[in-house]
Formats: C-alpha cells, sequence, structure tokens
C-alpha cells in the first residue's frame, strides 16, 4: 500500500502515522525504490483489527 492509500484506509494523517512509526506502534514501511515506499497491507489491517479488540476489551 502506498501512503495515500494507508491514509484512506486509517483515517489516519501522513504526519501522525509517522509518528506512531517513530513511537514503534504502528508498522514500519517497505522500501521499493529509490525514492518509494509502501506498506504491507496485511500488516496495515492487522494494526487496525488490534485497535478494534483494544476498543471491545475496554467497552
Amino acid at each position: 500500500m502506498r501512503l495515500k492509500e494507508v491514509m484512506d484506509t486509517t483515517g489516519l494523517g501522513r504526519s501522525y502515522i509517522y509518528k506512531l512509526i517513530a513511537d514503534g506502534v504502528f508498522p514500519k514501511p517497505v522500501p521499493l525504490g529509490a525514492r518509494a515506499t509502501g506498506w504491507v497491507s496485511d500488516e496495515v489491517e492487522s494494526w487496525i483489527l488490534e485497535r478494534i479488540g483494544e476498543r471491545d476489551q475496554v467497552g
């Protein structure tokens, strides 16, 4: 997934995604070339499912 798709899927902004990566709580991007990165869609989907699980445990 490219950054735009990650943003559309998660509803998060670019800066916040990179902050979560720096904090170690969001999947790291994978280098695709000299100036391109992407994310593994399964990792992003798993991250979303973890958030749902956390929400369900609290509520």
